[in-house]
């Protein structure tokens, strides 16, 4: 058995806990929130025309995360877009555990960086309910894509699903593990 455990891990443990237990004051530890899960959704709107638009679409994000990512497909008929039902319509895949801390770490270290222009992530994107959305307009940032090999620029969207109570806790949690928001 590998000891191996990813470095934003041990961060939640020994810098973001006891900063949200100083912030916010909790009587236990079970209190301090937690990221749970982060879901990756991709939509691609052109793969009505082509299926394989939708299978390059699950390749990609199975390389972005290291895990093997599911399509979605079309609940309903939308005569206007084309649209029958059941079709490909997009990629998602839904990370926890060791893989979620990992790729936090390259999104944060790697991928964020490399936006051009980034000014910090909008602070519009939390829900009210502890959870924060962002979006990502191109693919190409992660480093895991080999541009010469992408044949269309793909944005995605990017959910953290954390335990917190309130967004100003969300965004406390987020913060103290490194994501650059705006001032």
């Amino acid at each position: 058995m590998s000891t191996y455990k990813p470095r934003l891990k041990d961060t939640y443990k020994t810098a973001v806990l006891p900063a949200l237990q100083e912030k916010f004051a909790y009587k236990s530890v079970m209190q301090i929130p937690k990221i749970e899960k982060i879901c990756i959704n991709q939509g691609v709107g052109a793969a009505v025309a082509d299926k394989k638009i939708a299978d390059v679409a699950v390749n990609e994000l199975t390389t972005i995360t290291g895990q093997k990512a599911v399509s979605t497909k079309s609940r309903k008929a939308i005569s206007n877009f084309k649209l029958r039902e059941n079709l490909p319509i997009g990629a998602r895949v839904t990370l926890r555990g060791d893989k979620m801390y990992e790729f936090l770490d390259r999104l944060i270290s790697v991928a964020l960086p490399r936006v051009r222009d980034f000014q910090g992530l909008n602070t519009k994107g939390f829900d009210g309910r502890g959870n924060y959305t962002m979006g990502v307009t191109e693919q190409i940032i992660f480093p895991e894509m080999v541009i010469d090999k992408v044949s269309r620029i793909n944005g995605m969207d990017i959910t953290f699903v954390t335990s917190a109570k309130t967004d100003e806790e969300c965004h406390a949690l987020l913060k103290e593990f490194g994501l650059p928001f705006k001032k």
